[in-house]
């Protein structure tokens, strides 16, 4: 296998070397992942990107993946306030990662209509996501931890900190 094929995909996905902000050595971006501003999306060495997972680096933010990650199926990043992934995390399926949501303008007017409000969301180095999980904008989510499959993150997730539940609360340290 020459060099050029490992960027590609155990399927038929696209060749996003030309279009992406940077991408890694080895990386596997399998077929049918979305991403949307991909001169926003850098991607490091080693990464695994799974079917059907959406990554957005909106037109103003940055969505950075460390070596050696994993990003499941159906995942869903994005990046509008910025979201960093260190190094080998990992992303289960159908996680989402947010990092907008709407502000609190005028109470008469719909939520839909109201301003948007950006906060950076940042994985560090060796974190894990379960299935399903969401992380909300703003989140810190440190070195080593443990979310929980189905958690939705409203707050910071110490290092080495196991979170689940609705809302996410850390049960033990690792």
């Amino acid at each position: 296998m020459n060099a050029r094929r490992s960027y590609t995909t155990c399927g038929s996905g696209l060749d996003w070397r030309d279009r992406l902000g940077a991408l890694g050595e080895g990386t596997v971006i399998e077929d049918g992942v979305r991403i949307i501003h991909p001169e926003n999306v850098h991607i490091g060495a080693g990464v695994y990107v799974g079917h059907g997972a959406h990554l957005d680096g909106y037109h103003s933010g940055r969505l950075e993946i460390g070596d050696g990650s994993w990003i499941g199926a159906m995942a869903f990043l994005h990046a509008a306030g910025r979201l960093t992934i260190g190094r080998n995390v990992g992303i289960g399926p159908r996680v989402m990662i947010l990092t907008s949501q709407h502000g609190r303008g005028d109470p008469a007017a719909p939520v839909l209509h109201q301003p948007l409000v950006f906060a950076e969301v940042a994985v560090g180095d060796g974190a894990d996501i379960g299935a399903g999980a969401i992380v909300l904008p703003g989140v810190r989510i440190g070195v080593g931890a443990i979310v929980g499959a189905g958690a939705v993150v409203a707050g910071d997730v110490a290092e080495r900190s196991v979170a689940v539940g609705n809302p996410a609360h850390v049960i033990r340290s690792r």
